[in-house]
C-alpha cells in the first residue's frame, strides 16, 4: 500500500502565511503611527494672533435694501 504523504505546504497554506504576514506588518505600522501621534501635544500654547498690528475698528457700512 502506497500512501501519498506530502511533506511540503500546500498553496493555500502559503497564501495564508503571506496574508497573515502582511496583516502583521500593517498592524505594526499602525502601532508606530499611534505611538508618534500620542507624543504630539493635544493643545498648543495660545498666542494672540494680532500682537504686532494694533487692532482698529473698521467703520460700519450700512446699506439700504430697496425692492426694485
Amino acid at each position: 500500500m502506497e500512501h501519498d504523504l506530502r511533506t511540503g505546504l500546500s498553496v493555500w497554506a502559503i497564501i495564508a502565511i503571506v496574508c497573515n504576514s502582511v496583516v502583521g506588518v500593517l498592524i505594526l505600522i499602525l502601532f508606530v503611527i499611534l505611538y508618534k501621534a500620542c507624543k504630539v501635544p493635544s493643545h498648543q500654547e495660545k498666542v494672540p494672533v494680532f500682537t504686532a498690528v494694533p487692532l482698529r475698528k473698521m467703520p460700519e457700512q450700512k446699506y439700504l435694501l430697496t425692492a426694485a
